[in-house]
């Protein structure tokens, strides 16, 4: 890859020390950062391509922590549901999904979170029909196209209806094959090498769609697999499942986790908006984390996340689009104005910071998937993983703090993106997979479940 140098830029590290350059350089030389500061880029590497980024912000990449690609074929459904009756009309049409349904909805949806500043991004699928193929690895082919760094996770139900849990039988699978195909996605994907662009994960679906046999016998799974196997699981995300776990177990969802070992720094939880101050305790005593999904939230009615009071009880969080279904924005920056706005209605303009937001995004999110030391900041030495943004143009036009435009203005248009040194996105454009080619895949994708 040719070196890459950007210079002019506002620069917002998010290294240790917070740096900021108001006027600084980024040099990206293969696929490392190798050189951030004030200035003018001293001394860039021979034949490097040279960029001038006066009137733009550098910023990590954003990092999504929870997504569901498949979803991106059934947007628009249910839109004034909550979510069990949004689960219970969206399960049948899912049991229809096919290898080439899946294939198209990730890409669309990868490709939406590449042009919204995304670099990493994680998937939970759980949704295995009989019969319909390679699933999981549809959804890691169009990762590799589009280009972005993938964390999936292979998910899975078997808790059907008739066991008391949420989703009709025929969506389930029993416990041995998901265990066994779990592994053999292990086997077959995950590469825990330090700059990996493809580690999986374990991710039994729910409280109320997976038994207590298959949460605790997927925890030893990840704990006996290979470095970078996590566990990812969907909590405490409405009232509803709340008053399940309260009926059927008897406890907090929070507490129902804890008993079966899952609160521990290898796990990171989608939604865990209804959290007490001691279920808050219980996931930083273990080291969990949380995937905070403000805009699915806002749409489903579930309500709103503690993200003040998990961070000042020093629990990770990152921020994660959700899928398409229940976010059909899709837009990662998106979801970083929306938490600081969700933050500070409930606890007032101090909650959160833009530069708060922000961290959630980049820095928090790789402390969930566990590449802190990689990604999160710019800093010599890390994935050259960065994302450009446009912040002089006319609708930021006198905002004086980047930062700020960049959070609280409208979503600015991408300049560049780069993931590992490669460029994903310049001038707004997906160079990787045409936009057309995208727009069509996503219409398959929901003409086909549809027939």
């Amino acid at each position: 890859m040719t070196a890459i140098v950007l210079n002019g830029c506002h620069v917002l590290t998010l290294d240790p020390r917070r740096a900021e350059f108001a006027a600084g350089h980024l040099v990206a030389d293969g696929d490392r950062i190798v050189s951030v500061g004030a200035g003018p880029a001293p001394s860039p590497p021979a034949g490097a391509r040279m960029v001038g980024a006066a009137g733009c912000l550098a910023t990590p990449g954003l990092i999504n922590t929870h997504h569901h690609l498949y979803q991106w074929a059934t947007r628009g459904r249910a839109a004034d549901a909550t979510l069990f009756g949004w689960l219970t009309e969206l399960y049948p049409v899912w049991a229809r999904l096919t290898e080439e349904v899946a294939a198209d909805a990730a890409t669309a949806a990868l490709a939406r979170l590449a042009l919204t500043g995304c670099t990493t991004t994680t998937d939970h699928h759980y949704v295995f029909p009989r019969g319909a193929g390679d699933l999981l690895g549809a959804t890691i082919f169009a990762a590799r196209a589009v280009g972005l760094r993938f964390h999936p996770t292979r998910g899975s139900m078997d808790l059907g209806a008739s066991a008391g849990g949420l989703p009709p039988d025929d969506v389930v699978e029993s416990a041995d094959a998901i265990l066994s195909a779990t592994q053999d996605a292990i086997s077959r994907f995950h590469d825990p090498s330090p700059s990996s662009m493809l580690r999986v994960g374990v991710a039994p679906c729910s409280p109320f769609s997976v038994s207590r046999e298959l949460l605790a016998e997927s925890a030893a799974l990840a704990r006996s697999s290979p470095p970078g196997v996590r566990l990812h699981t969907h909590l405490a995300e409405t009232a509803d499942e709340a008053a399940y776990c309260a009926e059927r177990f008897g406890c907090t969802p929070a507490q129902y986790l804890d008993s079966l070992g899952w609160l521990a720094p290898d796990a990171w939880l989608a939604h865990a908006v209804h959290l007490s101050d001691s279920d808050i305790s219980l996931l930083a005593g273990g080291g969990a984390g949380v995937a905070h999904c403000p805009v699915s939230n806002g749409r489903l009615g579930a309500g709103i996340c503690r993200t003040r009071a998990l961070l000042d009880a020093s629990v990770p969080v990152g921020l994660g689009v959700d899928g398409a279904a229940s976010a059909e924005s899709s837009s990662l920056i998106g979801q970083v104005s929306a938490a600081l706005l969700f933050a500070r209605a409930v606890g007032g303009p101090a909650a959160l910071s833009v530069r708060d937001a922000v961290e959630l995004a980049t820095l928090g999110g790789a402390r969930l998937l566990g590449r802190s030391g990689e990604v999160g900041s710019l800093e010599p030495g890390k994935l050259a993983d960065v994302a450009l943004w446009r912040v002089d143009s006319f609708p930021h036009a006198g905002i004086g703090d980047p930062v700020a435009a960049l959070v609280l203005g409208p979503p600015p248009p991408l300049e560049l993106l780069l993931v590992g040194g490669r460029v994903i996105v310049e001038g707004g454009r997906l160079v990787t997979v045409p936009e057309e080619e995208a727009a069509a895949a996503a219409r398959r994708a929901s003409a086909a479940l549809i027939r």
